[in-house]
């Protein structure tokens, strides 16, 4: 497996704590989604790390789409 299976249709949206570090799951196989639940491991497609430098919202990518991974770029408006 190559391609991604697409998890939402709209992006994830989450409030990341500064100092931690997320993992998106890139696959979208995750049942934890937006994150990694290592679904990933029958796929040659890995997790994305995400160092929170800022207590913020981020809005994670739910299509898996995103040219700006793990963050939402619009995508899945296409």
């Amino acid at each position: 497996m190559s391609k991604p299976v697409r998890a939402a249709d709209e992006p994830f949206i989450v409030d990341v704590e500064a100092g931690k570090s997320y993992y998106w799951c890139a696959c979208g196989k995750s049942k934890t989604q937006p994150f990694c639940d290592g679904a990933h491991a029958d796929t040659d497609i890995t997790p994305v790390q995400y160092d929170a430098s800022e207590s913020t919202t981020v809005y994670f990518c739910g299509c898996k789409a995103t040219k700006n991974q793990p963050l939402c770029d619009g995508s899945h408006k296409n």
